[in-house]
């Protein structure tokens, strides 16, 4: 199945390409959250989710643009977990920073994961315990975590300024740190090219999932401060705590 999903989301970032690359400024609304959205979220969003009932009718899907009520979802046990356009902000910025994530959630863990870079056509994936990146030119790569002294931190381009992540990183002794957005910085971590990232600010269920599944295949740790697995057993509320993705 890891094959049809990365098909999937190569063509929903075909969709999302179509609008990245259009001569107009990308028109913006906002959702009731204030979260910003565009034609892009919307059109990949239809195209996951037409293709992940095509392939797996009896799995229900839960996808950022379409989110179900807490009576509906308290009972699912396995779901698709899926972030149409994660990095709205740095799709808008037309930085390229900015992925597809699907994932497929069994008893409250992400057994399984795409997130796909558009921009750069770069696809992580993760299954069966084991993780790789598909490069442009088709080459497949299975990626492990790897240690670096210094280590290089990995912080979201968007929230690089919070005050929680500045005290922590200033206690953390020798590092280096790059900034990049989406879920491109788990797979960072994934494909050894960063050792850590830590994340204080608030996120959603799918804004972390599949990202979470290619790490962990990877080798690294997702755990919330406490040092607890990020869970995404379904619950009313869509937030994540703050967690941090490492080798230890």
């Amino acid at each position: 199945m890891i094959e049809q999903i990365s098909r999937l989301s190569r063509e929903a970032g075909a969709a999302i390409m179509q609008v990245y690359a259009g001569e107009q400024p990308i028109e913006l609304t906002h959702k009731t959250d204030d979260s910003p959205l565009t034609a892009a979220d919307l059109a990949a969003h239809r195209v996951i989710t037409a293709g992940l009932r095509a392939l797996s009718p009896d799995i229900p899907i839960l996808s950022e643009e379409a989110p179900q009520p807490w009576e509906e979802r308290r009972g699912w046990t396995r779901y698709w977990l899926v972030d149409p356009l994660d990095g709205t902000k740095e799709f808008l910025r037309r930085n390229g920073e900015f992925t597809v994530n699907i994932a497929l959630i069994k008893d409250g863990q992400p057994v399984m994961g795409v997130v796909y870079a558009p921009a750069t056509d770069i696809l992580y994936a993760a299954d069966a315990g084991k993780a790789w990146k598909i490069t442009p030119d088709g080459e497949r790569l299975e990626i492990h975590c790897k240690e670096a002294r210094p280590p290089l931190v990995v912080v979201s381009r968007s929230h690089s300024d919070d005050s929680e992540l500045q005290d922590y990183l200033s206690q953390l002794g020798e590092h280096q740190t790059v900034s990049i957005g989406s879920s491109l910085k788990f797979c960072l971590v994934a494909e050894g090219s960063a050792q850590l990232y830590p994340r204080f600010g608030p996120t959603n269920v799918w804004d972390t999932a599949a990202g979470h599944a290619v790490a962990a295949a990877a080798g690294a740790l997702v755990n919330d401060w406490t040092g607890r697995t990020l869970d995404y057993h379904p619950r009313e509320s869509f937030l994540n705590p703050g967690f941090r993705v490492s080798l230890f």
